[in-house]
């Protein structure tokens, strides 16, 4: 009875590596398999902890990527001790069920891949994550939502990181018009 060599996979995945849904349950029970969403599943012991939603969000959905304040911690630009993942998809995309401690966004499926970076996670794993600069803009796109200190400091402390460059981060500002103005004047105040 062997799992799929996936360090997160679906149901299906494991049906296709001929598994029977009981062998499944039982390989939780044993402590093999851990249960993330509705018919996701991941190896405890491969993945860091900090990555296992995001791998179970992958196995469903290979477009899922870290972003907002999940990212900024990642980047080493917040503080903050996320209490679940805040994961992107595209909009109209259906966000996977039964995830616990996950906050999903919907974010433009034009836009999408702007930003976005593979992210290794061991065990083979390829994830994605978005860049400083894109999660920043994004920071300052949704300042209604997350809170203008939350993507002033990160900004901060990003323009206090070596071989960061304002215009890089501008040049990410563009396929968001409506943020660029908030951002030149925020860079502009720092610098």
């Amino acid at each position: 009875m062997t799992a799929p060599h996936t360090p997160a996979f679906t149901l299906s995945h494991a049906r296709a590596a001929g598994l029977r849904k009981d062998q499944v349950y039982r390989m939780i029970e044993t402590g093999e398999l851990e249960r993330v969403g509705r018919g996701v599943y991941v190896r405890p012991n491969m993945i860091d902890p900090a990555f296992t939603s995001l791998a179970a969000a992958t196995a469903v959905q290979p477009e899922a990527t870290m972003c907002l304040t999940s990212a900024l911690v990642h980047h080493n630009l917040s503080d903050a001790i996320p209490f679940g993942a805040d994961i992107a998809l595209p909009r109209g995309t259906r966000h996977p069920a039964g995830f616990e401690h996950v906050t999903w966004h919907s974010f433009d499926a034009a836009t999408f891949d702007v930003g976005r970076a593979a992210l290794w996670a061991g065990a083979g794993l390829e994830l994605a994550v978005y860049s400083a600069e894109r999660t920043i803009v994004d920071c300052f796109r949704l300042m209604h939502q997350e809170g203008g200190d939350v993507a002033h400091t990160a900004l901060r402390q990003w323009i206090g990181q070596r071989g960061n460059s304002p215009s890089d981060l501008l040049e990410i500002a563009t396929a968001f018009p409506k943020a660029l103005p908030r951002l030149r004047q925020a860079l502009e105040i720092l610098l």
